[in-house]
């Protein structure tokens, strides 16, 4: 009887046992599914406030100019869940290459190297427990000198229009100032009020001279007259052409198969100068019927020399590719051959152009961060200068260095500058959509033993397109001190 009663009750004792069973399955299933897949939207969903506290719960690495000027840090908050908040002491002039962090959003080297300078990266965190014991952040050391960064943005200020103004070391690829206008102060954004935080961030969205945008990597112009130097180089390249041959100038040239006539500037009044001589005096007439003998391949490959097509480029922060186009007909060769039609190049390239010429032809991949460390000075990685292309053979650099020396004028770049010879090309770009024209200019100095080559960019500067020169000249004379 009393066996009977037992396995009576021990049928539903059963059942239970495996509907729990069941039941605690699931939950371990569904705990390992949301361990292993569902973290990122979970540590994503603004409301949840733990990983915002884990990230501001240490100090970020500080990041710092190559001569030691302090661009953003972490300072303790005085309350609140969360322990330091970021801090930029230079503000505009470092807002391009600092960028921000915010609550839920960050840019610039904030975003690009933020495993970095969180204490994320396998390296720096496994370093860093190593020798303290506990996760922080490196401290990084990037190739900007605040003189040259600081003159850059200060240039561009004054000339009051929207632009950009890149410096690069020619030998080694080293950016030695980046900077854009008009800016905004980082530290607007790195407050822990959210209905302030959105204020700010809407005010920057929606101010109509975009002071979000980073204009020296992330914006392309028509290169204009800064172009020559790409066919001057595919002319000496292809054998045809020397410095002293002789080229034919028309005052005007019709394009083929169309009505259109391509025209020369009152300055250029030969008819058959010498090859240096139109590049000097930006004869478009003869730079399109050069074009048009190497033809568009020739051409393209010339400029891909130089890096035009080249995809992003990393530096860390993303440059957007300069661009000649793929295809064209012989109308659009010519035009394309003096920087019009639909060649694009950002700041980042104008600079470029000079600093492969400045390098004997040989253009170093451009970079930003000269090395990381840990607090207590420990080396984490420093950066080793690297050939990015080969633009043109060294002969032919020394051409195009002596073309541009000579195309510079007494009272242009080189006159705030005693003793020091200034090789550049200056242009106005065509026609952009809006009306009026940019300026641009291209340079390297000193002309026989270059330590600096920079690339500035002003966007429809109208009667202050001789700014450009200014900004050039204040980043060469700072470079050089």
């Amino acid at each position: 009887m009393a066996g009977s009663r037992a396995r009576w009750i021990n049928v539903p004792l059963g059942r239970v046992a495996r509907v729990c069973a069941a039941m605690l399955f699931v939950l371990l299933a569904h705990i390992t599914l949301i361990q292993a897949f569902g973290t990122y939207p979970l540590n994503a969903d603004r409301r949840n406030e733990r990983p915002l506290i884990a990230r501001y719960g240490h100090p970020r690495g500080d990041i710092r100019t190559y001569d030691g000027t302090l661009v953003a840090t972490s300072l303790p908050t005085a309350a609140g869940p969360y322990r330091y908040r970021r801090a930029y002491p230079r503000g505009e002039p470092y807002a391009a290459l600092t960028g921000h962090v915010s609550l839920h959003h960050s840019t610039g080297m904030e975003q690009a190297l933020d495993a970095v300078l969180s204490g994320d990266d396998p390296k720096v965190r496994v370093r860093s427990l190593v020798r303290h014991g506990t996760v922080e952040g490196a401290d990084i050391r990037l190739t900007v000198r605040d003189r040259v960064q600081r003159a850059a943005y200060q240039g561009l200020a004054a000339a009051g229009v929207p632009g950009a103004a890149v410096a690069i070391d020619p030998a080694t690829g080293a950016i030695q100032a980046l900077a854009t206008y008009p800016s905004y102060d980082p530290n607007a954004l790195t407050t822990f009020d959210r209905a302030r935080l959105e204020e700010a961030a809407r005010r920057l969205r929606e101010a109509p001279a975009r002071p979000l945008l980073n204009r020296a990597l992330h914006r392309v112009y028509p290169p204009g007259a800064t172009f020559r130097l790409v066919t001057t180089a595919a002319a000496l390249a292809s054998g045809e052409y020397t410095p002293t041959a002789l080229v034919d100038a028309p005052a005007r040239l019709r394009l083929p198969g169309t009505p259109t006539y391509l025209r020369n500037p009152g300055d250029c009044a030969h008819r058959r100068p010498t090859l240096a001589l139109a590049f000097r005096r930006s004869c478009d007439t003869a730079f399109a019927g050069i074009g048009l003998q190497l033809g568009q391949d020739l051409l393209r490959d010339q400029a891909e020399a130089f890096g035009f097509n080249g995809g992003s480029l990393r530096i860390p922060l993303v440059a957007v590719p300069s661009r000649y186009p793929l295809a064209l007909d012989r109308a659009q060769t010519a035009l394309a051959a003096v920087g019009h039609h639909d060649d694009r190049v950002t700041p980042l390239m104008v600079a470029m152009l000079s600093a492969a010429v400045a390098n004997d032809g040989v253009l170093m991949r451009p970079y930003l961060v000269e090395e990381v460390r840990l607090r207590d000075g420990t080396m984490i990685n420093r950066a080793a200068p690297v050939v990015y292309r080969t633009a043109v053979p060294p002969l032919l650099a020394r051409y195009l260095a002596a073309m541009m020396t000579i195309a510079t004028p007494a009272r242009g770049l080189g006159a705030a500058i005693p003793g020091v010879r200034v090789a550049s090309r200056a242009a106005t770009a065509a026609t952009v959509p809006g009306g009026g024209e940019h300026a641009l200019v291209t340079a390297f100095a000193p002309a026989r033993a270059p330590e600096v080559a920079v690339g500035v960019v002003l966007e429809r500067p109208g009667s202050r397109a001789g700014a450009v020169g200014a900004v050039a000249r204040a980043m060469i004379e700072a470079a050089l001190s």
